[in-house]
């Protein structure tokens, strides 16, 4: 059976190879003229170094990664409100992984044949019935996943209803800092404004600010540095190492909940279904489980137990509770580091009296997902 993957990103690609180690004929379709990933660091949580271990690649990730816990939380002058015991989350969900984007994305590329792979080609139209009009012709598929990202042209055509993705409040800068030792991945958060940090295994620092503001505005490593240039260490001297050029800039928009997540022959993954803020740190994660599941559900159908549109409306059941409830924990969460809806003299003393079991135990329902 055949499979076309509109997007190749993480989410895509994780797809493709999902469907392909079940047999699949997949092809992914990349608006970009070339598999690359210019981001920055990225965070794979328990859940989604579980959902790699299902393609085959958990172990490869942790050989690249720096597989510590996050620390915890700080106010912007350095005075713990959240202070985690690492082995105890290790212990109770698995490792983390903190690696550049780039590695991951190298990974799932050479985990793929090259002929499945097809750069530069701009999808225009997705039908139900598993037809996709694009920029080199037409194709037809027994299923079609749209993995295209927030501005996903298969929601477009197939969801015209669906409601516009929405501006969270705030922008988020991503940057890679000069090597330095730093105690493991924290963010500390000030009035409105957040900064974080984690180190990569090759030393250098992976840093990202979420900083209150309304969209489309004006701002880069210089407004960065003034704007966090009383914090606490080191994170000043973090962005003073970043090379000019070097920041990723963009306004934070999440997706209203999907009525559902497939039609016809057709399923959203990722960001393309569930946009969600970066709070949780869950967005990639929910596109490799998301992945998995697709593939799983879709394995019934190439066997001939069920039919493509019964696999993808299980798929659609098992996937959109999950990933709604998370979308929804994360904007709650963004929502407490925001001055306007909670004081953050009474936001800080909630959390500082809060036992570090109540964390751990507040993780379960996101961490928890052994597929």
């Amino acid at each position: 059976m055949r499979a076309l993957i509109v997007g190749g990103g993480i989410g895509g690609l994780a797809a493709a190879i999902a469907l392909h180690r079940y047999g699949w004929r997949v092809q992914v379709l990349e608006r970009a003229a070339e598999f690359t990933e210019v981001g920055a660091g990225l965070s794979i949580q328990p859940n989604a170094l579980r959902a790699l271990d299902a393609l085959g690649l958990g172990d490869e990730v942790r050989e690249r990664a720096v597989t510590d816990a996050p620390v915890g939380t700080r106010r912007a002058d350095g005075t713990w409100l959240i202070r985690n015991d690492v082995d105890r989350l290790t212990r109770r969900y698995g490792f983390w992984a903190t690696l550049h984007r780039a590695d991951l994305l190298d990974l799932l590329h050479r985990a793929l044949p090259p002929q499945t792979l097809r750069p530069g080609v701009r999808v225009r139209e997705v039908r139900p019935d598993g037809t996709v009009v694009h920029s080199g012709g037409t194709g037809t598929a027994d299923v079609v996943v749209g993995a295209d990202g927030l501005h996903s042209a298969t929601r477009r055509s197939l969801w015209p209803d669906a409601p516009a993705p929405r501006y969270a409040g705030y922008t988020t800068f991503r940057m890679i800092a000069a090597a330095r030792p730093v105690e493991g991945a924290v963010e500390s958060w000030g009035r409105g404004d957040r900064f974080g940090y984690a180190p990569l295994a090759d030393g250098r620092v992976y840093c990202y600010a979420m900083v209150t503001g309304p969209p489309d505005g004006t701002g880069g490593l210089t407004d960065l540095r003034r704007r966090f240039a009383g914090w606490h260490n080191p994170v000043p001297a973090l962005l003073e190492t970043v090379e000019p050029g070097a920041v990723l800039r963009h306004d934070t928009y999440e997706l209203p909940d999907l009525d559902t997540y497939a039609t016809g022959r057709v399923a959203l993954l990722g960001d393309a279904a569930h946009a969600m803020t970066p709070n949780l740190g869950q967005g990639a994660g929910q596109a490799l489980e998301d992945a998995v599941v697709l593939a799983r559900t879709l394995e019934a159908a190439r066997t001939g137990d069920t039919t493509v549109v019964e696999a993808l409306r299980a798929y659609d059941r098992i996937r959109r509770p999950r990933t709604q409830m998370i979308a929804r924990r994360s904007r709650q969460l963004g929502a407490m580091a925001d001055p306007t809806r909670l004081p953050p003299a009474a936001r800080d003393a909630a959390l500082r009296m809060a036992p570090a079991s109540v964390f751990v135990r507040s993780m379960d329902p996101v961490l928890s997902w052994t597929g």
